[in-house]
């Protein structure tokens, strides 16, 4: 027979535990009596910031949902709620709207108005647009449509070995595999022939560059640096601008060469991974007036994260090698107002025909999804292409909840079979495309920094038309009860995932 066996053996046991415990609370309440004044003093702090918080989300409340959100979490779970606050709902950008500044982009358009390498017709035709990005249609430009990733790094790296002065080169990834390996090469080799190279990367998307791959860059007298890299400071502070990521995919030659587009550097993107398989992706390879303002923008980021101004040059007479206008569009969390979403809400609602949207993240804002639904009501045929597979789970999920509804409404939603779709892309009639970085969510809409290129040119038009088609061929329209078939489960997730939204 055990001890425990023994009558009345529990009942000692239990009372020494409890004695035990009894202990250990009173040892507690000790050493928070010891140190009362230090406890009192932790709380005060957390509620203080969750006040300051509190106050500046009430300062710049973009929609009272949200706020009023953020405010009761803020009052009722402060602790929990002012380290998220700090990721997710501090807005700090006024240092990069001064850069913005003292770069000249108020006068942007006054000089390209001088320099006659306005298209006027263009910029009437779409305010909205040229008002957003700051700068009027480019014309003279020479445009290039490049169809996933072979043709674009073919493209890219022809396009860095004729480079005679300058290389800008802006990814929001940089892996260090045989691709970025090819890629550090051609630069290494540019640098070596005395070309001015600069290269910018996001911190976070390509967070796992060695300090080896980066370091070799710069023995060479390439010019490196992460976007955030020298705002270390803030970090110390909390990591409140790591939710605000650089999303920009830019390379100038020159300052009369650009590409522009949604592919990234690595294996993936040339269709080399065994998850994905095929990489459907889209870039641009622009000639003309219009990469010098990409340039631009590379600019702005470069002096924000660095401190350094990049000589622009002075142009007199600007090489117009093509007769296709192109309007830039750099947007981000230092616009004053949501100029991205402002942009792409315009261009539905001038929709008459068409309107077929190409992304592989479909989580839109209320003022989106009523664009769409207009739209359709208006009998255009609104078109959303997404990704069959998914590469990011939650917005995956929130995808297809919102897909569910855009069916209902009359939107037509089909998903990529083909491997993965990754492209951004957009037609508008047969009168506006657009290509870049921008993704169909809030991140790319209000929270990361991106670029869009929008075409106007007939020929371009009919080039995104028939590749579009094309993807269509590649794709499986959804119907309206394609969410109902799913397990009750997945439903549960996909709309959970919906209310997470406003940070997908």
């Amino acid at each position: 027979m055990n001890e425990t066996d023994l009558p009345g053996a529990a009942d000692a046991a239990t009372g020494t535990l409890l004695i035990d415990d009894a202990i250990g609370d009173l040892a507690i309440m000790e050493l928070m009596a010891e140190n009362l004044g230090l406890v009192a003093a932790v709380v005060f702090v957390i509620y203080l910031i969750a006040a300051v918080c509190a106050i500046r989300e009430i300062m710049i409340s973009r929609t009272a949902q949200g706020s009023i959100a953020w405010l009761l979490s803020l009052i009722f779970i402060p602790y929990v709620t002012v380290p998220l606050y700090f990721v997710f709902g501090w807005r700090a950008f006024s240092d990069y709207s001064t850069v913005q500044k003292q770069l000249g982009r108020a006068e942007r358009r006054r000089r390209a108005e001088d320099l006659k390498l306005s298209d006027r017709q263009d910029t009437h035709n779409w305010p909205v647009l040229s008002t957003v990005s700051q700068l009027p249609f480019l014309a003279g430009n020479k445009c290039e449509l490049l169809i996933d990733g072979e043709a674009t790094f073919d493209s890219i790296l022809d396009g860095i070995a004729r480079a005679e002065h300058t290389i800008l080169f802006q990814f929001f990834i940089i892996r260090e595999d045989e691709v970025g390996r090819k890629v550090a090469e051609a630069l290494l080799e540019r640098a070596k022939a005395g070309v001015a190279v600069y290269c910018l990367y996001d911190d976070l998307g390509s967070r796992k560059l060695s300090h080896a791959y980066v370091n070799r860059l710069r023995a060479a007298g390439i010019k490196v640096s992460g976007f955030n890299e020298n705002h270390r400071y803030l970090r110390m502070l909390g990591p409140m601008r790591l939710n605000y990521r650089n999303h920009r995919k830019i390379v100038v030659t020159d300052f009369q060469h650009a590409w522009v587009g949604g592919h990234n550097v690595g294996m993936e993107y040339l269709g080399k991974s065994s998850r994905f398989g095929h990489w459907r992706d889209t870039h641009v390879k622009i000639s003309g007036p219009a990469a010098i303002a990409c340039a631009m923008s590379f600019a702005e980021d470069w002096l924000w994260a660095v401190g350094e101004e990049i000589a622009l040059p002075s142009i007199t007479d600007f090489p117009r090698p093509g007769d296709e206008s192109v309007l830039v569009m750099p947007t981000g969390p230092a616009d004053e107002l949501e100029e991205c979403a402002i942009a792409f809400t315009e261009a539905a609602a001038r929709s008459r025909t068409r309107l077929w949207i190409s992304s592989p993240y479909f989580v839109p804002s209320i003022d989106m999804q009523t664009a769409l639904y207009a739209a359709a009501m208006r009998g255009v045929d609104v078109r959303i292409l997404l990704p069959e597979k998914a590469d990011h789970l939650t917005v995956w999920l929130a995808s297809h909840a919102h897909a569910d509804v855009m069916v209902d409404r009359g939107v037509k939603v089909y998903r990529y079979q083909k491997g993965f779709l990754h492209q951004k892309v957009t037609l508008v009639d047969d009168d506006l495309a657009s290509v870049g970085t921008v993704n169909f969510d809030n991140r790319s809409f209000r929270i990361n920094f991106e670029i869009t290129l929008w075409f106007t040119h007939a020929r371009m038009i009919e080039k995104v038309r028939s590749m579009l088609e094309n993807d269509f061929q590649h794709a499986r329209q959804t119907g309206a009860d394609d969410l109902a078939k799913r397990s009750y489960a997945f439903r549960v997730f996909a709309q959970g995932a919906q209310l997470m939204s406003p940070i997908l």
